[in-house]
């Protein structure tokens, strides 16, 4: 199962065109702020974590990610990469861009689940119950980020 959730919005440039592009450029620093990131480390240009849901009748489900971190002429982008032998995990994908006053950001995460197949109603119901569940943690996922992005923009300048 897959489920995706994606976000577009801007904030408020530092006023300095170097300070915003070194936010933009810096995950540890800039992702600080985002709760539902766990374990996030940065080693060059690999950036790692975990994401940690919880749904109905299944608990918390964690889900690792791994993505590159490439540095473009106005930002930043972060480019998923695949997770082998993983039976759940976490496609990280994202832009900052200095556009102006604002940096302007897109994000995309789209979650691999596997779950038993459904063999019965039961097992039907449950699927999407399940598919139901995750897709309502990533939209609040989504919609949490801009205010996590904000906060640690706030505490770094």
């Amino acid at each position: 199962m897959i489920v995706e959730a994606s976000e577009r919005f801007a904030l408020t440039a530092p006023p300095e065109a170097a300070a915003a592009l070194a936010f933009l450029r810096d995950p540890a620093r800039s992702l600080s702020r985002v709760r539902f990131l766990r374990d996030v480390q940065v080693g060059g240009t690999e950036v790692r974590g975990v994401l940690a849901v919880q749904l109905p009748m299944v608990g918390e489900v964690t889900l690792p990610f791994f993505s590159v971190l490439e540095h473009t002429g106005s930002g930043a982008r972060l480019v998923p990469q695949v997770l082998q032998n993983e039976r759940a995990w976490l496609e990280v994908a994202g832009e900052g861009v200095l556009s102006g006053p604002l940096l302007e950001y897109t994000f995309m995460f789209r979650a691999h689940l596997t779950i038993p197949a459904a063999e019965k109603w039961g097992g039907s119901a449950f699927e999407k119950m399940v598919q139901a569940a995750a897709s309502r943690t990533m939209a609040r996922v989504t919609q949490e980020l801009p205010k996590a992005l904000a906060a640690a923009l706030a505490e770094s300048g």
